[in-house]
């Protein structure tokens, strides 16, 4: 449900075709009421004609659906449950101090077992170290960098491996978790 919502509010929803009254042309009478032995009509931008209006075409829409904020975060959990489950979650620490070099981290995603699959990485969010993290993997075929404050199902499921920084986690946990009083 949460990556059918999510997919659903990705869509533009701008698909438009011009109806009689948006075509340009004339409004003069085609050809007179009565004595052509045709059928009788009015405006040459009516449907039938060549150049004419669309009849029932379509129009733009608003696809967009809601998620509660309860069942997105269970949505969440859930997904990030089945991967570890499937052991497609990595935990590592550490990345912030490599150079901000694309080759070095190309090196250690394939040290991490990423051969040829769609790789997720997390970072924390709102921090300054994870700037040259976000350099050196953006130019890295197949692999997606995401705040942890970012974070939603149909992203965790997309994807085949899923390296979290550790200092991911308690971003996550800071902002889906809520304390119970």
């Amino acid at each position: 449900q949460a990556v059918r919502v999510y997919l659903a509010n990705q869509r533009m929803g701008t698909a438009s075709t011009r109806d009689r009254g948006e075509v340009h042309g004339t409004t003069k009478k085609v050809w007179q009421q009565k004595g052509t032995g045709r059928a009788r009509h009015g405006s040459k931008r009516a449907p039938i004609f060549v150049h004419g209006g669309v009849a029932f075409g379509p129009r733009p829409h608003d696809f967009s659906l809601k998620l509660s904020k309860k069942m997105r975060t269970h949505a969440l959990f859930s997904a990030l449950s089945s991967k570890v489950k499937d052991k497609e979650i990595k935990i590592v620490s550490g990345l912030e101090k490599l150079a901000p070099k694309t080759k070095i981290m190309a090196r250690v995603l394939e040290d991490l077992g990423r051969s040829n699959k769609k790789v997720l990485l997390i970072t924390p969010s709102g921090d300054s170290a994870s700037d040259n993290v976000y350099r050196s993997a953006r130019n890295i075929e197949g692999v997606r960098i995401m705040n942890a404050n970012m974070l939603n199902a149909y992203k965790v499921l997309d994807n085949k491996l899923i390296i979290l920084m550790k200092d991911a986690i308690d971003s996550i946990k800071g902002n889906f978790l809520r304390e119970r009083q």
